[in-house]
């Protein structure tokens, strides 16, 4: 009898033991597949508009970073000065109005601007008379009438006061005087000084009474029918660039819009920066309203490369980890997805490259629209 209830007891102690043991090893598993499994039922996929897809071989484009700023052609800005000193009588233009090509900019005023005036009007009616001595004297020597000196004297003080009377009469044209006028007797003591191109004011650095002299810059015009880039690319990525390569820009002070533009030029200097110069002609120029001197932060497309890709809205960044839902198993009361590691390479296009992931393999399926909310759930 104690030996029935002796070997009851062992088995009771052993029926208990190996049912613990069983149901602590069926809540491990349960621990271990709700961290890496989660499962959706068919009314959640619906409501949630979600997708499923597969990743696809996409273009991704190798890039040189550059920054610049926007620019114009040489030709196309230009600086206003005067070519004699003096005061500034009228300038009515302020910085932002747009002038023609020969309209008037402002007035100077110099007493010297007098003195040039007379000086080309008397050295003009000594000219007069010096041509006709010099052409007495060439008929005379031709006649072995007059003498070798005398027919020198005469071509040498002809020719030398044509020469002054030529060089007043330049002075007076580029001071913008009407050379009709100031013959006519029509003296003044003001120049204009007009629009040398078409375009807006840039510059403006004088106000009315200010002396200036031929050096200053008095106005800045810039023409901005036609700009450009002027990047600076860095010399260990200078044997990548070719001409006719796309340019992807943004203007990051004002916008984050993307604009497209085309290398055109390629510097052949190497600044102290080490950097080189790289000209970029914008596409679709007249939509834009950009203006001279705006920052460019930049991307130059080199190449590009094929790999598989998922849209970036099917991975979520944790912890500096890239994760995305694989689909494991499918019914129809719902999905199950397993949360799986994406090695990621870079984005473009919305989509983002795929270095690897865990159970990487040709039929893998993924959510690829609504999978962010329960990765970071």
């Amino acid at each position: 009898m104690k030996r029935s209830i002796y070997l009851l007891s062992i088995l009771l102690l052993l029926i208990t033991f190996f049912g613990c043991k069983s149901k602590e090893t069926e809540s491990s598993n349960a621990d271990e597949k709700g961290n890496l499994l989660i499962t959706v039922s068919q009314e959640q996929f619906e409501l949630g508009e979600m997708k499923l897809g597969v990743p696809e071989e996409r273009e991704f484009p190798e890039t040189v970073q550059a920054t610049g700023i926007i620019e114009v052609p040489p030709q196309n800005k230009a600086v206003v000065s005067a070519f004699i000193g003096g005061y500034i009588k009228d300038t009515p233009l302020l910085i932002g109005d747009q002038v023609k090509k020969g309209q008037l900019l402002l007035t100077i005023e110099n007493p010297e601007f007098v003195s040039l005036q007379q000086n080309y009007l008397e050295t003009r009616q000594q000219l007069t008379f010096l041509e006709a001595e010099y052409e007495r004297q060439k008929q005379l020597i031709a006649e072995n009438i007059s003498s070798q000196k005398s027919f020198l004297k005469a071509e040498s003080d002809y020719k030398g006061k044509l020469a002054l009377y030529n060089g007043l009469k330049q002075k007076l044209s580029m001071l913008n005087f009407s050379i009709e006028k100031v013959e006519e007797g029509d003296i003044r003591s003001v120049a204009n000084i007009y629009a040398p191109i078409f375009g807006s004011i840039t510059k403006n650095n004088v106000t009315k009474g200010m002396y200036v002299s031929p050096s200053d810059e008095i106005l800045e015009i810039t023409d901005n029918d036609h700009i450009h880039l002027e990047l600076s690319v860095f010399e260990k990525d200078i044997m990548k660039l070719r001409k006719g390569q796309t340019i992807w820009f943004t203007i990051p002070e004002s916008s984050e819009e993307v604009f497209e533009a085309e290398v055109y030029l390629i510097g052949t200097n190497i600044e102290k920066n080490r950097t080189i110069k790289v000209h970029g002609h914008l596409k679709d120029e007249e939509k834009h309203t950009f203006l001279t001197g705006m920052f460019v932060d930049s991307r130059i497309v080199t190449s590009s490369s094929l790999k598989k890709a998922l849209p970036s809205v099917a991975l979520a960044e944790i912890n500096n980890t890239y994760y995305a839902l694989k689909l494991t198993a499918e019914n129809d009361t719902g999905y199950v997805f397993e949360k799986v590691t994406i090695r990621a390479g870079e984005q473009f296009d919305g989509f983002t490259a795929l270095e690897s992931y865990e159970g990487k393999d040709g039929e893998s399926r993924f959510l690829i629209n609504g999978a962010f909310p329960l990765l970071t759930e």
